[in-house]
């Protein structure tokens, strides 16, 4: 009689027992009910017991050398991930693919050859991996390389990448470093991902400053690949922390040919704020990032400080390096600040009429009732219009829009006062017309405010023309028979002649540099901006062509380079071993002719064959508004090899300050009242380190956290008082009808 081996018999069996320490007790198998409820006699038992032992015994030796030969060792094999083993009912044990649930042969000696290549060709496995790989994604506009997943298709887990990932949320949305510590923010991460461990407010802020770090190194080389960097820069006062900070923004155009702007500082000004400490700070932080002998332009606001720091500034770069222009185009006063100046002394004539109107709306919406009322009277007036706004007094735009909404509603207010004995701000007629007047200018400098301070980036190129709208809308209005209306216009004149009445010669140039306008705009505004426009005019044109001999001469320098370094190399290159052959001699001879051939100039220069072509006229639908003057260029580089270089470097100026304005909203939420005990240096880490991660990864910047005005609606009461006319009429039309029905005779 053959041995037959228990099939049960695990391999994890050990000498003396038979049964697998670590699986569940199994139940022996029976064929009928019978078996189930046979007892077991004490011979039977013993017979049995006698039996195993000596079966045990007969195959101890085996045993104990199949239980180190049968140890299941880890499969380290990747095709696992997609395979698993399965026992059929016979007992056979085959690879079941987990994508398409093909069954393949199984051999114990763990051979894995055969489920690759099934794996290369199943389709659904494909599918599969193609899905995954879409997991990963990067924004459509992000130039930052695919980022390696958190967890690999082998299934480990990278801690240290987590932690950094963590750390660009933080960074990018602005986050407090209590957040990781929070215990349903570590119950989500670990319901997402249970290898998830969770890490303290202390090692994220060291994080963060890593993050910084390194961001910082990779900044500090795309700005040492830039030709010319344009700064703005303003200070800001902490609320919470009662300390003044300094933010300098640097803008340039990058080898790719796109507008960027970056945070570079966001540091404490100490007491006292004036034009020489404003001045340090700004050269040191140059000074830092290795970029003072960089610097084309600075804007700022018209504060009296910032002109003493400018001053102080230009004087030390002009001992450090040749301004431009003789530093004619240093200093740029910001646009968006001007215009504001000119719309507050427009509005300061009407600022009684504001009053009445802005304590009027919140008169009717103090309550339902009011707003009820109100309804009804202009309901009754054949107003369709439903919203009022309630402004914020320190923005004059929402100002505008109060008083826009009001209008539309000037006949309603006198029937309102019929209804409420209470209601006192009633403007009269003439203040309605005077109302209207001042809206018509201001909405001319709406438009321009949104051209200028709307965009994200906008050129320089952008802004000469809507100037010349404002000026051509005051000397209209100066002419007009109403003595309010020009007396208003006189003050923003004055303003305006104050700060635009010079010559300016960064929009004048920028705006000669687009391809559209060309000295066409320049001779078309001049004469309404400036008295002296044929002055005016010879002075654009003097410092344009003194810009372009600047960069013909930086070109020709590159040039002389290029070519001296090209002859050494082709020195090294082609003699080699063979020194003084004539392939050598040639090859220098020929690099020799090329190198004084591009520093012959031609009789006619890039500028002047670019000013006598016609303008650049928009073919389709797109329109003006869709054209981008840095796209041209770069289109045309070849072309204009140093025009295009000179026009890069110009169209990148910025006229306004509203990029470092915005970063101001940054610091409001970064600095709440919860951390107002936030050191200097972890600040600046937060406001630059957020702006650089937002970015790296093409996220957009948080919308500005301002005041807003209050949008007061009148749907619903419209609706109530609607549906009772409605009712009304129906009513009506059935004692019509009752009526004429009880005239009418009956037939017999």
């Amino acid at each position: 009689m053959e041995d037959v081996v228990n099939p049960n018999l695990h391999s994890w069996s050990v000498e003396g027992s038979t049964t697998n320490p670590f699986s569940p007790m199994q139940e022996p198998e029976v064929e009928s009910g019978h078996d189930k409820e046979h007892t077991v006699t004490p011979n039977e038992n013993t017979s049995t017991q006698n039996q195993t032992e000596s079966e045990r015994e007969r195959n101890n030796e085996t045993v104990e050398d199949e239980v180190q030969l049968k140890r299941k060792r880890q499969k380290t094999s990747k095709v696992w991930n997609d395979m698993t083993v399965i026992t059929l009912s016979n007992g056979t044990k085959k690879a079941q693919c987990n994508h398409c649930k093909t069954k393949l042969a199984y051999v114990d000696s763990g051979a894995t050859s055969s489920f690759k290549r099934h794996l290369s060709s199943c389709i659904p496995h494909k599918e599969w991996q193609k899905n995954q790989k879409l997991l990963n994604f990067q924004p459509v506009d992000s130039d930052v390389e695919s980022v390696e997943p958190l967890i690999t298709l082998n299934g480990k887990y990278d801690a240290n990448k987590m932690r950094e990932a963590t750390a660009n949320w933080i960074l990018s949305t602005e986050q407090p470093f209590t957040t990781v510590e929070d215990d349903m923010f570590v119950k989500m991460m670990r319901t997402g991902n249970p290898l998830y461990e969770k890490v303290s407010r202390v090692t994220t802020k060291e994080d963060c400053f890593n993050v910084y770090n390194h961001e910082k190194k990779k900044l500090k080389a795309l700005t040492k690949a830039a030709s010319k960097i344009c700064l703005t820069t303003d200070c800001w006062k902490s609320t919470h922390q009662k300390i003044e900070y300094m933010v300098i923004t640097a803008h340039f155009i990058d080898q790719n040919w796109r507008l960027q702007k970056r945070v570079l500082s966001f540091v404490h000004v100490p007491p006292p704020r004036t034009g020489i400490d404003i001045a340090d700070g700004i050269y040191k932080c140059l000074q830092e990032w290795e970029i003072e002998h960089k610097i084309f332009t600075i804007s700022v606001d018209n504060a009296a400080y910032n002109d003493r720091a400018l001053r102080r500034l230009k004087e030390t770069f002009s001992r450090v390096k040749k301004l431009s222009c003789g530093g004619r185009l240093f200093h740029i006063r910001c646009c968006a600040h001007i215009l504001n100046l000119l719309v507050k002394d427009g509005l300061a004539k009407i600022e009684h009429i504001i009053e009445d109107v802005r304590e009027g709306i919140k008169f009717i919406n103090n309550s339902e009732g009011r707003r009820l009322n109100f309804s009804k009277a202009a309901h009754q007036m054949q107003i369709r219009d439903r919203k009022l706004m309630l402004d914020v007094s320190t923005r004059w735009n929402s100002t505008y829009d109060m008083l826009f909404a009001a209008l539309k509603f000037r006949d309603a207010f006198p029937r309102y006062a019929e209804y409420e004995p209470h209601f006192r701000h009633l403007p009269t007629d003439e203040d309605w017309a005077n109302v209207e007047s001042v809206c018509e200018i201001l909405k001319v400098f709406k438009v321009c405010t949104n051209i200028i301070s709307g965009s994200d980036y906008p050129t320089a190129n952008l802004y000469l023309i809507e100037v010349f709208r404002v000026k051509q809308t005051l000397d209209k209005c100066s002419l007009s028979e109403n003595d309010f209306i020009r007396d208003m216009v006189s003050k923003m004149k004055e303003k305006f002649d104050k700060y635009w009445g010079e010559c300016h010669l960064v929009m004048a140039i920028a705006s000669v540099l687009d391809p559209r306008f060309k000295m066409k705009l320049v001779e078309f505004s001049f004469p309404t901006l400036y008295e002296n426009s044929e002055e005016n005019i010879k002075e654009v044109k003097s410092a344009l062509y003194e810009m372009y001999e600047e960069y013909l001469e930086m070109h020709d320098t590159l040039v002389r380079e290029a070519a001296t370094n090209g002859t050494g190399r082709g020195r090294n290159i082609v003699s080699g071993s063979n020194e003084g052959t004539s392939l050598g001699s040639g090859l220098e001879a020929y690099l020799e002719f090329i190198k004084n051939d591009d520093l012959d100039r031609p009789e006619k220069s890039e500028l002047d064959m670019y000013l006598e072509e016609g303008v650049y006229r928009e073919q389709g639908e797109k329109g003006i508004s869709s054209f981008s003057a840095l796209e041209w260029w770069n289109v045309h580089k070849l072309k204009y090899r140093v025009l295009s270089l000179m026009a890069r470097d110009v169209l990148a100026i910025p006229i306004s300050t509203v990029a470092s304005e915005a970063t101001f909203s940054a610091g409001g939420r970064v600095i709440d009242p919860y951390r107002a005990s936030l050191g200097t240096e972890t600040v600046q880490m937060l406001i630059c380190g957020g702006d650089w991660i937002r970015q790296l990864h093409g996220v957009k910047k948080k919308m500005k956290k301002e005041e807003l005005p209050t949008e007061i609606l009148l749907p619903e009461v419209l609706m109530k008082v609607r549906s009772c006319i409605k009712e009304d009429l129906q009513m009506l039309i059935e004692l019509k009808r009752h009526k004429r029905a009880r005239s009418e005779p009956k037939l017999v």
